[in-house]
C-alpha cells in the first residue's frame, strides 16, 4: 500500500495508471515520472519496494505542484479573475461555461437542470405554445 501526497494508491493497478490518482498528474505526467525514477510503467503498486515508491515520491515532491497546493492555485486564479470582475470571472460567478460553450441547449449540467427521465421539464405535445 503506496500512500504519496495523501492519496493511497490502488495496489493491483499498474503503477503508471495508479499515479494518475493523484490531483495535478495525468498520464503523461506520470510516464515522466516513472522515467525519471526509472521504473518500469508496467509494474504493479505491490510489486513495489519501499525504496522504489520513495523514488516516486521524491521525484514528484520535487518537480510538480499536487493535491492541496494545485487546488488553492486553481482556486485562487478563479478568485482572481472574480475580483478584476474579467468576463471569465463573471461565468465562474454565475456558475455558466466559461470557455465559450453554448448555453441555449447543451449546458445542463453547469446551469444545475440535469433532467433524470427523458420527458421532465418539457411540455406536452399536446399543449399549445
Amino acid at each position: 500500500m503506496l500512500r504519496i501526497a495523501g492519496v493511497t494508491l490502488p495496489n493491483d493497478k499498474r503503477v503508471v495508471i495508479s499515479l494518475t490518482y493523484i490531483y495535478g498528474i495525468g498520464l503523461a505526467h506520470s510516464q515522466n515520472v516513472l522515467a525519471q525514477a526509472k521504473i518500469d510503467e508496467s509494474t504493479r503498486v505491490k510489486d513495489l519496494t519501499e525504496e522504489e515508491g520513495n523514488r516516486i515520491r521524491q521525484v514528484i515532491e520535487s518537480t510538480y505542484k499536487i493535491e492541496g497546493e494545485l487546488r488553492r492555485e486553481v482556486l485562487n486564479n478563479i478568485k482572481r479573475l472574480k475580483e478584476i470582475k474579467s468576463y471569465r470571472g463573471s461565468r465562474h460567478a454565475k456558475g455558466l461555461p466559461s470557455r465559450g460553450q453554448r448555453t441555449k441547449t447543451n449546458s445542463r449540467s453547469v446551469r444545475g437542470n440535469t433532467r433524470r427521465t427523458a420527458g421532465s421539464g418539457r411540455k406536452d405535445s399536446a399543449q399549445k405554445t
